[in-house]
């Protein structure tokens, strides 16, 4: 076999290896397929701008501002005999608080009736701060509020940690039944199109024998209708 009957050999089999996974690309839902395209197309514009991953992350979670999603708890572990507070309830997070997307965000989470919950992420100088805005129906604060942590690492456009922070701790030692949050972890993930989660995590020490890990995965591919405001909004 002489070289330009070697290189025709190799030109074909590199198209039918083109056109094989072209093939695969198309047998893909149209929506599912443009999300996917949108996330990619996102990750390679974060990565060609040399934004800092708190940036990206944040930049990720904005395309969403003005969108309510639904959600669904895929971890909740160990599991107590008693339901868990949030099952059976239609658990929905809002983009809503986007005045200055690029320094901070707030994310209202309602469970079923109960919207006292806000999520606020704020840009600081080394990261993120993630705080829980818990507020009681007449809008005034709730007896345990303003909780949650600084980043203690850069983490990822799709991925960032919540170590407790001090004055949380305090906070959960001021308050009967809270000490065991006072080695909480929280997490976020956002694939933007598809998927957020809020996560809460508790490593096995002397106060969580078995640790903790709870997880609530929004479907960022199906917007629903718009939650009332939430509470002291």
């Amino acid at each position: 076999m002489n070289i330009q009957t070697t290189l025709k050999l190799c030109s074909v089999a590199a198209l039918a290896v083109a056109l094989s996974a072209c093939v695969r690309v198309s047998t893909d839902s149209g929506d599912n397929a443009a999300a996917q395209a949108d996330a990619a197309a996102e990750t390679l514009q974060d990565a060609a701008a040399g934004a800092e991953p708190a940036d990206a992350f944040l930049a990720r979670l904005a395309r969403h501002c003005g969108q309510a999603f639904e959600g669904r708890i895929i971890a909740n572990e160990p599991r107590s005999p008693e339901p868990h507070a949030f099952e059976g309830k239609t658990l929905v997070m809002h983009v809503r608080g986007c005045d200055d997307p690029t320094r901070e965000l707030r994310v209202p989470f309602h469970v079923g009736d109960n919207h006292s919950r806000t999520w606020i992420l704020t840009r600081t100088d080394s990261g993120l701060r993630l705080k829980h805005d818990h507020r009681l129906e007449d809008g005034s604060d709730d007896p345990t509020t303003m909780y949650g942590g600084d980043t203690a690492t850069a983490g990822t456009a799709q991925r960032q940690e919540f170590p407790v922070d001090q004055a949380s701790i305090d906070t959960f030692n001021a308050r009967d039944g809270l000490s065991v949050s006072v080695t909480n972890v929280w997490a976020m993930e956002i694939d933007p199109g598809q998927r957020f989660l809020y996560e809460l995590s508790r490593p096995q020490d002397d106060l969580n024998p078995q640790g903790r890990l709870f997880q609530v995965e929004f479907d960022l591919t199906r917007p629903v209708d718009l939650p009332p405001t939430p509470w002291g909004y």
